[in-house]
């Protein structure tokens, strides 16, 4: 992508919806209802998101909580798989080819590559992920990574 006063024009779209997202996550303190706002904005607004959703951290299992997209897996294999992966380091995990990542849970055929962000409470532990797939490869990037942390600090405003 080109640049925009020298910032990459993804990070400048995340930049855009960091603010429109602000506006809407006001209205309620609840994670949740944030969360699938979120959800919902990044979906419809990013072209490469196939399917966008969040699973949270539920007696330790990964219980989907909200998406947009196809059906998608109601609970995943346990300690298997990227939202796992994000969960058990606590750090975003990028995967180019999800064929190439072990134990990759498909819930979708069509998902090609994807990025797990893992989600902290404000005491900094991790209760869930943003979980996002792309029908395309390699469709993610550190733009990405950092876009998205910065959106998910809109749920402590």
């Amino acid at each position: 992508m080109g640049t925009i006063s020298g910032k990459n024009a993804k990070s400048a779209k995340y930049d855009r919806l960091y603010e429109q997202i602000k506006t809407y996550v006001v209205t309620t303190d609840d994670i949740w209802a944030r969360l699938a706002t979120i959800e919902a904005v990044l979906h419809h607004k990013m072209q490469a998101f196939f399917w966008t959703g969040v699973y949270a951290l539920i007696d330790d299992e990964l219980i989907v909580r909200s998406y947009q997209g196809p059906v998608a897996c109601q609970k995943l294999r346990h300690h298997i798989g990227v939202c796992w992966a994000a969960v058990n380091s606590g750090e975003t995990v990028i995967v180019p080819n999800v064929e190439e990542f072990p134990g990759h849970i498909a819930c979708n055929s069509l998902s090609k590559s994807e990025i797990v962000v893992p989600i902290r409470n404000q005491e900094g532990k991790v209760f869930a992920c943003l979980d996002i797939d792309s029908d395309k490869l390699d469709a993610f990037d550190s733009a990405d990574k950092e876009g998205l942390i910065k959106i998910l600090s809109l749920l402590y405003i």
